[in-house]
């Protein structure tokens, strides 16, 4: 499933109580979307991580209470069980959990009791782990615990997908522009025993956290991404310092130059969205209307996705009303 389908699906067991377990490669947005789905059902949210847990953390501390044995719950389980609104519970990396854990997170999940205590109907889980091809220490799943779940889908990287959540989560519009321009090498992760990292959606993010802090040379681009991922979006850059004058395009978008390479025209693109505000949105659709079409509609699209108001100005509703097909 792309990420936008998942949250969609999310929402909708969410609300009608259905645990879920979601399986895909490591850094692909996993449980950044149980998060939002969660917050778009105005949901609490609660993360676990089984790895670093043992069955204490499931069942509770051992101690005794007038004279007899119980199990307390604390921390997280002790949430758990006293939610009084909905609240999403994340069990993350479960496949690398051990069995007895597994088995604890199992009673959870189907039980929703453990040693007497009862978890609040408010509870929904959510649960997520990386598949044994990735090699990221996943040995396997219990069935029984599997089983306990409504569905388990998988999660695949999408461009179009990572491409709105970077314009709206302030990813350098440069870096918007690269994956656009070779959009294989978002996710060109690959497991290795070296102590390196390849491409994906959270190491391309953290990529562009770096860039966006000012650093500029190869060997720490490189560090977040690999090698071949930071020579090519550095030459990238080059283009982009080449474009035409931004600012002289929002003035007079009329004359403005027009790029004629595809990696300069997915440039232009990101600098004029990344520049978008309600004052500007005309000016940039005029721009818009002089671009090959393909280069047209995805400015308009990033302008309204940024500046969600554009849709009021005067020039995006002409240019919609003559492209209501790339709008659907």
């Amino acid at each position: 499933m792309r990420p936008k389908e998942l949250k969609d699906l999310l929402v909708t067991c969410i609300k009608a109580g259905l645990p879920v377990l979601i399986k895909g490669q490591p850094g692909v947005g996993k449980s950044d979307i149980v998060e939002q789905a969660a917050a778009e059902c105005k949901a609490d949210f609660i993360l676990r991580h089984p790895v670093v847990e043992d069955p204490t953390d499931y069942k509770g501390a051992p101690a005794v209470l007038d004279g007899k044995a119980d199990f307390l719950p604390f921390g997280d389980l002790r949430a758990l069980m006293l939610a009084k609104k909905l609240t999403v519970c994340m069990i993350d990396d479960l496949g690398q959990a051990a069995p007895v854990v597994q088995a604890a997170a199992m009673q959870l999940i189907l039980a929703r009791r453990i040693n007497g205590h009862k978890i609040s109907d408010k509870v929904i889980f959510i649960a997520a782990t990386n598949r044994r091809e990735d090699k990221a220490g996943v040995t396997s799943i219990l069935e029984p615990v599997k089983s306990r779940f409504a569905t388990i889908v998988q999660l695949d990287v999408n461009v179009d997908d990572w491409c709105e959540w970077a314009l709206q989560h302030d990813v350098p519009p440069e870096l918007v522009a690269f994956i656009r321009f070779r959009p294989q090498l978002l996710s060109d992760w690959k497991p290795t025993n070296d102590i390196v990292n390849g491409p994906c959606p959270r190491t391309v993010a953290r990529m562009g956290q770096l860039y966006a802090a000012g650093v500029r040379t190869l060997e720490p681009l490189a560090g977040a991404v690999g090698q071949g991922f930071a020579t090519e979006f550095l030459g990238f850059i080059r283009v982009w310092q080449s474009l035409p004058s931004i600012d002289g395009i929002l003035i007079d978008p009329t004359s403005g130059n027009i790029p004629d390479s595809p990696a300069a025209l997915y440039a232009i693109v990101s600098a004029l969205s990344g520049r978008a505000t309600a004052a500007n949105a005309d000016r940039i659709v005029r721009y818009a209307r002089r671009l090959p079409e393909e280069f047209g509609v995805l400015l308009v699209r990033d302008l309204i996705r940024v500046c969600p108001t554009a849709t009021s100005c005067k020039e995006f509703i002409a240019w919609a009303t003559e492209h209501q097909d790339a709008l659907s």
